[in-house]
Order: structure tokens, then C-alpha cells, then sequence
């Protein structure tokens, strides 16, 4: 006699392959998805330290325009006397944090240095001013006060370079301000450069 065909175990067999391509599909998408969420973390973190480091070379350049303006004693007139005594040839590094600043005779490029190529060096050493803006945290140095909440550490000082461009028509004077900051680590960077006329509202011609 002929053996009876058994249906159901045909049917579990193939209940068993559909389940395993449903385990495979599901596990790669799963995969995907994980790998999407790692890679938008990655892009998430490195905007945020390109904004870090773009909002600290920010604030340097409006700390070096307002210091050039109002602490500098800027010529505000085309005098060679004031130009020549506001002036000086930078070849070293000063800290605007201790109170000092320096207007350079000579600009970035004519030391051979690119404003885009950081730290700006010559002769082997750094070049321009050092600033830590407020409640910024800096390798090595940690930022102190009540209000300094923010916990954020940066690779390096902030530094500026302010060159004496030359006269800006009969009653003032035009600067080029460079700045640059560093954001976590040494690979991101954020340079910013600005041009400002530094001029009398009431000029003595004499002074002229």
C-alpha cells in the first residue's frame, strides 16, 4: 500500500525557512540602522566642535577689533610720526590676557606665512597676541569663576595678528585683523579675518 503523503511536515519545513530570511532581514536592517545612528553621532560631533571652534575665533577677532579701537592708540590720521610709533615689527608673541597688544608693520604674508596655515610661527618662534576669551578652558589651564559652567576644553590658545595696512583716505587708518582658534583637538580649526578702518569723527588738520 502506498504511504500516506504528510502535509504537515511540508509545511513546517518551509514555516522554517521563511522564518530564518525574516531573521536575515530584519538582523540587516538592524545592522543599518545602528551603523546610520554611528555615523550621524560622528557628523553631530563634528559640527558642534567646527561651531566651538568658529565661536572662539569669533570672539578673538571682536576682542583684537575692539581692542585696536578703543586700547591700542591706533593712528586715527596720516602722519608717519604716529604710524611709526604705534607700529612695531611683531617677530614675537604677547598675551592680550596680560594686558598687552602690539599693531605689526608687517602682515602675515609678508613673514611668508599663510593666515590659514596654523600656529603662525617666524624665525622658528609664535608670532601675534594670545587671548583666552572668558570662562574658556585651555589644555592645561581650566577656566575659574562662578559663572564658568561650561566644562568644554580647548586644544590651544586663541591667537590674533593685527597688521597696519596703511592710510585710509585723509582721517584714518585701515588694519587687517586675523584670528584663529582651535576647537578639542588640534584637527579642527577656525581661522577669521576681518578688515577695520580705525578714523577721527573731528580731525585736526594740522596733525595731517
Amino acid at each position: 500500500m502506498a504511504q500516506p503523503h504528510n502535509l504537515r511536515s511540508d509545511q513546517r519545513g518551509v514555516v522554517l525557512i521563511t522564518s530564518l530570511l525574516l531573521l536575515l532581514v530584519v538582523t540587516i536592517m538592524a545592522l543599518s540602522m545602528f551603523r546610520s545612528f554611528g555615523i550621524q553621532e560622528k557628523i553631530a560631533g563634528n559640527v558642534r566642535e567646527k561651531q566651538r571652534a568658529m565661536q572662539a575665533a569669533s570672539s578673538t577677532l571682536q576682542y583684537a577689533e575692539w581692542w585696536l579701537g578703543s586700547q591700542s592708540n591706533a593712528p586715527v590720521a596720516v602722519s608717519a610720526y604716529a604710524a611709526a610709533s604705534a607700529d612695531v615689527a611683531c617677530v614675537g608673541l604677547v598675551s592680550a590676557n596680560a594686558g598687552q597688544g602690539q599693531i605689526c608693520n608687517n602682515t602675515l604674508a609678508s613673514n611668508g606665512i599663510s593666515a590659514a596655515s596654523v600656529p603662525w610661527t617666524a624665525a622658528g618662534g609664535p608670532i601675534g597676541v594670545s587671548y583666552i576669551p572668558p570662562c574658556m578652558s585651555v589644555t592645561g589651564t581650566l577656566a575659574t569663576g562662578a559663572s564658568c559652567i561650561s566644562a568644554d576644553v580647548y586644544y590651544d590658545v586663541p591667537r590674533f595678528y593685527i597688521a597696519d595696512m596703511g592710510s585710509y583716505g585723509r582721517s584714518g587708518e585701515l588694519y587687517q585683523v586675523d584670528a584663529y582658534s582651535y576647537g578639542l583637538s588640534a584637527n579642527t580649526i577656525s581661522v577669521v579675518e576681518s578688515t577695520v578702518a580705525v578714523s577721527c569723527l573731528v580731525c585736526n588738520p594740522g596733525a595731517l
